[in-house]
Parts: structure tokens; sequence; C-alpha cells
């Protein structure tokens, strides 16, 4: 009978040729749509006209202190995303104390939150007439319109990324072998390098490269916190808005082709960290 049952369930779940076919058209069509042609069209008015223009825009000075602060930025951001992700979801995972749900629903925020009011709430606490912007200009500290405060957003926007990836994995790893460790005698360094890390290197790498991916590509907080200073405070993303709005199309789009380069890259990596994963047979997050 359950055999049977089992059979039946089978046949149920399986689909005509003709539905299949439709679902993997509609799903083709929409991905050459709306990711492959916008993807091309970067490339192809980035090289319009020539290869001798194209370098020239990336080479210009205003174009090459926005992309050296857009590594900074996400230099700086998804390192300090590693430690706090880890520790975390490390937290999180492996110990109960008061406030855990908070915790998690503070990590959440930045989902919740619109980019450009993130920005916008940085401005009202540092700036000029924010909170402690007196404070901040009696010594000489400049957050808002400067390079700290474009990290400062960048940070904000990214910061859930690592611990998200790593909080379901850990949960659904338990903490035996950590309880083990320590038992034997093993320090807390030594239960997180020589047990916790191991166990979760795939899945870290992973929200690594989804939060470095988010932080050279954000654009709404950085927008409002950067006051758009040609030089000083323009990431990629602002400069390539700043040169289209001026109908500089090759010098935006050679820009745009660099951001579309680096996503590219991005989802390279990504794709080997999952095949890496699934050839170990170590989950990237809980059920993958």
């Amino acid at each position: 009978m359950g055999t049977s049952q089992h059979i039946k369930r089978r046949i149920s779940t399986q689909e005509s040729p003709l539905v299949t076919m439709t679902l993997i058209t509609i799903a083709l069509v929409f991905m050459a749509l709306f990711l492959v042609l916008p993807l091309v069209t970067v490339f192809v008015e980035a090289f319009a006209k020539g290869w001798d223009l194209y370098w020239a825009a990336l080479k210009e000075p205003v174009a090459w202190e926005a992309i050296k602060l857009t590594f900074i930025a996400a230099g700086i951001a998804v390192p300090a995303n590693l430690v706090f992700g880890v520790s975390a979801a490390w937290a999180i995972a492996k110990f109960d104390f008061k406030g855990k749900s908070l915790l998690i629903t503070l990590i959440d925020l930045p989902f919740a939150v619109s980019p450009v009011v993130s920005g916008l709430v940085y401005v009202l606490l540092f700036g000029a007439q924010g909170w402690f912007g007196h404070w901040l200009q009696a010594h000489d500290i400049r957050l808002i319109f400067a390079v700290p405060g474009i990290v400062l957003a960048t940070i904000f926007v990214t910061f859930p990324f690592v611990a998200r990836q790593l909080i379901p994995l850990m949960q659904a790893q338990g903490k035996e072998e950590e309880e083990a460790a320590v038992s034997l005698g093993a320090s807390g360094w030594q239960t997180f390098w020589r047990v916790t890390l191991p166990n979760i290197k795939w899945g870290l790498l992973y929200g690594v490269i989804l939060c470095n991916a988010r932080a050279m590509g954000e654009f709404g907080a950085v927008s409002v916190v950067s006051g758009h200073i040609r030089g000083l405070t323009n990431t990629m993303p602002l400069h390539v808005e700043i040169l289209y709005n001026e109908y500089n199309f090759v010098a935006a789009f050679a820009v745009a082709s660099l951001l579309a380069l680096l996503a590219v890259v991005t989802l390279i990596v990504k794709s080997l960290v999952e095949w890496q994963a699934r050839r170990s047979g170590e989950p990237l997050h809980h059920g993958a």
C-alpha cells in the first residue's frame, strides 16, 4: 500500500514535456531580457567609441578616485562584517542568553529599511545639524560628506550577509563538537579555530562574497552621506550616475562595465564556492 502511494505521488509530480519546455523557455527568455541583454549592452556601449576612449575614461583622475574609494569602502566593510557576522552567529547558535531574539531582529534591520533611509539616519545623527554634529565639529571630526560616512553606510547595509549565512548553518550543526572539545581541555580560541571554523568555512566564504558584492554596488545609503564631491566622496555607482546625467555616455558605460565585470567575477567565484561545498559534502546553509 505504501509503495503504491509512493508511485502515485511520483507520477502526480511529473509534468508533461510541453509544460516542462514552456517553463524552461519562460525562464530563459526572462534571463535573456533582464539579465544577459542589459549586461551585454553595458559592454557594447562602453566600447562603442573604441578602446582608447574606454581606457581614457577609466584612467581619468576622478574616475580613478571613485574606483579607489569603492575598494576602500568594501575593504573596510567586509572584514568588519566578517568579524561581526562570525561573532553574532557563534553567540546566537551556540549560546542561550536574554535578548537573543532582539539581536536576530536587529541583524535583519538593514533588509527591512531602505538604504536611503539608513543614509538619512546617519545624516541626522552625525551631520552638521545632527544630534552629534556639534560635538564632532568641536573636535574637528567629519563623518558626513566624507569617507568615514561612506564606510559607515556601507557597513550598515552589508552587515547582515555574513551573519545571516552562518546562523542557520551553525544552528543545524549544533554545539556537540564544541562541547566535546572543551571537555577535552581545549580553550575557546582552540575550539573556534580547530572545530567551528573548519565546519563553517564554505558558508563563511559564501557570505563574504555576497557581502563584498553588495558593498561595491551600494548606491542609496552612500548617495545620501557622500555629498557627491567629485574626486573625494563618489564611489563607482555614484560616478556612473553623474557621468550619465552629464550625457558623457562613453565614460559612464566604461565605469559601469567595470562594475559589471566585478559582478561577473563575483558570480563565478560564488559558483565555484557552491561547487566545492557540494563536492566536499559541506552545506553552505541549513537545508543546502
